[in-house]
This record gives structure tokens, sequence and C-alpha cells, in this order.
């Protein structure tokens, strides 16, 4: 089921906190060590793993966001939805980025939850070059 910006709201997927800087850095920090992740993953070729880390990386990144703007998650799809609503209509924010989100998402749901599930090496470094350049927007933006 795929939510919109609205439906997140109103389901108190997203919800309205105090703005915060310091919760936003920390979360960039956290998305740092999780590329770190990925590089140590890629590095024992453990690829799946690294598709996560990156993933995670990316996911830590765009949350720092929400918690800058005042806002909190109860669904990683939100995420996305909030920074499609607030950042890619007001062309802040190209919406590669946010697709790229859902699309990593979306493996690790499918790594989760589907039992014959694989990523490629190829495809784990090309996660981590996209959580790379991802995380360097999102702070950015912040």
């Amino acid at each position: 089921m795929r939510f919109d910006y609205n439906e997140c709201i109103k389901k108190g997927l997203l919800r309205k906190t105090p703005s915060s800087k310091d919760k936003a850095e920390r979360s960039i920090e956290r998305a740092k060590r999780w590329l770190q992740e990925s590089e140590k993953n890629i590095g024992a070729g453990a690829h799946n793993s690294a598709v996560l880390s990156s993933y995670l990386a990316m996911f830590h990144s765009a949350r720092a966001i929400l918690f800058k703007d005042g806002y909190r998650e109860k669904s990683h799809a939100c995420v996305a939805r909030y920074l499609e609503e607030l950042y890619v209509k007001k062309k802040l924010l190209d919406e590669k980025w946010v697709e790229l989100l859902d699309h990593y998402r979306e493996i690790r749901h499918s790594d989760q939850y589907n039992l014959s599930f694989f990523t490629t090496e190829e495809e784990a470094k090309k996660a981590l070059e996209s959580a790379k350049e991802f995380i360097e927007i999102m702070k950015h933006l912040i």
C-alpha cells in the first residue's frame, strides 16, 4: 500500500514535534556510520547487508530533515512522502532522490520478506554511491 502525504499525517505516521537541530545532526552522524557499515560489508562480500546499510544511511539522513522541520515518522514510506510534499513540490529537491529512497526501501522490504532475494556486488556499490550523494544533499537541505 502506498500512502500519500495527507494519509501519513491523518494516520499519525508523520507527527508534528518540536524542531531539533541537535536530532537532525545526530541523525546525519548515524547515516554516516551506516555508510561505513556499507563499505565494510562490500569489502566482506556481504552485498545484501551493504544495500541494507546504504538504505539505512539514506533513511537516517532523510529523517534528519524531518527532525529539523519538527516532524517524527512512524513509517519509512512516509519519510519519502514528506520529502515529496515539502521539498520536491517546492523544487528544493530533485524527484529522483525520493525515487531512489523508495527503491532501496523496497529492496529492504524484499530482503526481509522474500526468501529468494539476493543482490549483486554491482547493486551494492551502486547503493553505496547513491547513499553518499543522498546524504550530502540532505546535509545541504539542513
